[in-house]
C-alpha cells in the first residue's frame, strides 16, 4: 500500500524547485516537509498543510503590494516603482468616489477624490493607470466591489486596446459584494441585483478568461470592522459557499468556476491564531466543496488566498513600531501558507504610504523570503500540539456559525447569508466583537504598545506624510471634463440605453454591454446610474 509520504514524494518530485540552499545558517540540511509517513502532507486533501506539495520550495508567494492614490498617472508611477523594487504583482486601491460608483465631479465626491486610492472615472483613466505595464506578464488585483463589473469592463477594454487579448489577462477582481453589507458598507444596489452582477462576471470569466479569478472572497474587511478570527473565517467561507450556490443556480457546473475562486484574509497580530485560521479555512473549504457541492477537480477543493497585514493593528503613536507589527503579521501569513501577500506601511494609520514607507514594507517580505529560511519547509508548524489543537478549535467554532446561517436559509447558504444581512445578524455579531475588543483595550486587559502602555516616545516628531491636495482633485476633474467633451455623445446615450434594457432582463449577461459602453468612454457614474434606474438603491435599516 502506498503511504501518504510516497504520494507526496511523487508529487513533490514533479515540481520545478527554486534554486535554494536548503540548509540552516549552520549548514544543517532541512527536508522540504516533516511528519509521519501516514500523516497528512501538503498538497493532499483536505489541504490543511497547504494547497501544493512543494509550497515555497517551488515558488515563493507573490509579493503583491497594494497601491493607489491621486490620479491614474500618480498611481502608474507608484506601480512602476513597486515593480522596480522587486514586487511581482500589482494590487489597485481605488478612492472612495470610485468605490461608491461616483464620478469625480459628483457633489458627493468633493474632498474625497484620490484621497484613499486612485480616482477612475472612465476608460481614459484606466489607460493611464496601466500605461507601460505589460498586463500579459504581470498579474493584477483590483479591490473594487459594488462597481466591480464596470471597473472590470474598463480593465478588459484597455488591455485589448493595448493589444493584450482578454484570455491572457491574469489577476483577481475582488467583487465580493456580500461583505460590503456585512462590514465595509460600500454598497450601491440591493443585495439580489448586486449578486446578479457577480454572477455575470463569474460566467463571463469562466467562458473567456481562464487566467482570471472572478471573485476574491474577502475576510479582510470583516476583520477590520472588528470581528474575531473565527468570525472572519466563518463569514468569509459562508459568503464563498453562497457564491458557489449562486453560480450553480445559474447553470454553471461547480468545477467550471470553482478553481478560479480565491480568498483574501487578514493577518492580525495574534500569531498562532492567525496560522490556525488559515489552516482551518483550507480544511473546511475542501470538505464542503467535495461533500456538499460535489466538486471533483483538485483545484476546486484547494483554497488559495491573498493576505494583507492588519490595518487596524497599526498605531498613530510611535509609527515606526508598526514595522515590527507588520513583520510579525506577515510571518504569520507565510507560516500559514498564503499565496500572495501585501505588507502595510508604517505610516498608514496617518495617511497613504510614502514611497519610502512602501519600500520598507516590501523589504519586510523580502527579508522573510530570503533571510529567515522559513520558506524552505512546507507547513513548518504542522504537528505542533498547540497549532493543531488551535486549528481544530477554530474549525469547530466556525462550523457552529455555519449551522446558524444554514438555519436562516432553510438549508441554503445563499439564502441564509442574505437573510442574515437583511436581519443585521452579521452586522450585530461584528459590532459586538468590536465592542468587546475595545473594552479589553480600555481596561488594559490587552496591551497595545504606545497606546495604553509604553508611551514614552509618543511625543517624538511625526513621519513625513503623503498629502493629496485640492490641486490633485482639480486635475482629475479637468481630465474628466476633457473626456466628456471629446467623446461621441450619441454613442454614449445608446450604450446607456442598452445597459438599462439588458439590466431589466436577468437572463442576459451584462458584461458585453458594459465592455462596449466603457469603450466609448461612458463614465463609471453614468453606468452605475443607468443600472440604478433598474436595480434601485440599497439603504441599510438598522435594527433597534
Amino acid at each position: 500500500m502506498v503511504s501518504n509520504r510516497e504520494r507526496w514524494e511523487a508529487e513533490f518530485g514533479s515540481s520545478r524547485l527554486r534554486g535554494t540552499d536548503a540548509t540552516t545558517m549552520s549548514g544543517i540540511p532541512v527536508e522540504p516537509v516533516y511528519g509521519p509517513d501516514d500523516g497528512e502532507f501538503p498538497g493532499q486533501y483536505p489541504y490543511t498543510r497547504g494547497p501544493y506539495a512543494s509550497m515555497y520550495r517551488s515558488k515563493l508567494w507573490t509579493m503583491r503590494m497594494f497601491a493607489g492614490f491621486g490620479t491614474a498617472d500618480d498611481t502608474n508611477w507608484r506601480f512602476k516603482e513597486i515593480i522596480k523594487a522587486g514586487g511581482d504583482g500589482l494590487s489597485t486601491a481605488f478612492d472612495m468616489p470610485t468605490l461608491l460608483g461616483l464620478d469625480s465631479d459628483h457633489p458627493m465626491s468633493l474632498g474625497e477624490v484620490g484621497r484613499c486610492g486612485v480616482a477612475i472615472d472612465s476608460l481614459a483613466d484606466m489607460e493611464d493607470l496601466y500605461a507601460g505595464i505589460d498586463l500579459g506578464e504581470i498579474t493584477t488585483s483590483m479591490t473594487i466591489n459594488s462597481p466591480a463589473a464596470v471597473v472590470f469592463a474598463m480593465f478588459v477594454a484597455q488591455a485589448e486596446k493595448a493589444g493584450i487579448h482578454r484570455s491572457r489577462l491574469g489577476g483577481t477582481l475582488q467583487n465580493d459584494i456580500l461583505k460590503e453589507y456585512q462590514a465595509q458598507k460600500e454598497f450601491v444596489f440591493p443585495p439580489r441585483p448586486s449578486m446578479r452582477l457577480v454572477r455575470d462576471t463569474i460566467s463571463f470569466t469562466a467562458a473567456e478568461m481562464p487566467r482570471w479569478h472572478s471573485i476574491s472572497i474577502s475576510g479582510y474587511h470583516i476583520r477590520e470592522a472588528g470581528s474575531t478570527a473565527v468570525e472572519e473565517l466563518a463569514f468569509t467561507l459562508a459568503n464563498g459557499f453562497a457564491y458557489v450556490e449562486l453560480a450553480m443556480q445559474a447553470g454553471l457546473p461547480v468545477d467550471s468556476f470553482a478553481p478560479r475562486l480565491s480568498f483574501f484574509f487578514n493577518a492580525h497580530i495574534d500569531f498562532f491564531e492567525e496560522v490556525a485560521k488559515y489552516r482551518a479555512a483550507r480544511r473546511v473549504w475542501a470538505r464542503w466543496m467535495r461533500d456538499r457541492y460535489g466538486a471533483q477537480l483538485e483545484r476546486s477543493l484547494q483554497l488559495r488566498f491573498h493576505t494583507q497585514t492588519a490595518g487596524v493593528s497599526l498605531t498613530a503613536q510611535q509609527p515606526e513600531v508598526n514595522i515590527v507589527r507588520t513583520a510579525i503579521e506577515a510571518l504569520a501569513g507565510v507560516m500559514g501558507g498564503t499565496q500572495s501577500l501585501h505588507t502595510n506601511s508604517m505610516d498608514e494609520a496617518l495617511a497613504l504610504p510614502t514611497e519610502k514607507a512602501a519600500r520598507i514594507a516590501l523589504r519586510t517580505q523580502q527579508v522573510i523570503a530570503h533571510e529567515t529560511n522559513v520558506a524552505n519547509v512546507a507547513d513548518p508548524l504542522g504537528g505542533s500540539w498547540y497549532v493543531e489543537s488551535l486549528t481544530d478549535e477554530v474549525e469547530r467554532q466556525a462550523e457552529e456559525l455555519f449551522a446558524q446561517i444554514l438555519e436562516f436559509g432553510d438549508g441554503s447558504m445563499l439564502d441564509g447569508v442574505i437573510k442574515g444581512i437583511d436581519d443585521n445578524w452579521f452586522q450585530g455579531r461584528i459590532a459586538d466583537s468590536a465592542f468587546e475588543l475595545e473594552r479589553r483595550f480600555n481596561q488594559g486587559e490587552r496591551i497595545v504598545v504606545g497606546v495604553n502602555a509604553f508611551t514614552d516616545g509618543n511625543e517624538d516628531d511625526q513621519l513625513p506624510l503623503l498629502r493629496i491636495t485640492g490641486e490633485d482633485e482639480a486635475r482629475q476633474r479637468k481630465r474628466l471634463a476633457e473626456v466628456r467633451a471629446d467623446r461621441d455623445g450619441a454613442a454614449v446615450a445608446a450604450a446607456l440605453q442598452r445597459v438599462r434594457t439588458e439590466a431589466a432582463d436577468p437572463e442576459i449577461n451584462l458584461m458585453p454591454a458594459l465592455i462596449d459602453a466603457v469603450s466609448v468612454y461612458t463614465t463609471l457614474g453614468e453606468l452605475m446610474g443607468a443600472m440604478g434606474d433598474v436595480f434601485g438603491r440599497h439603504v441599510e435599516v438598522p435594527t433597534i
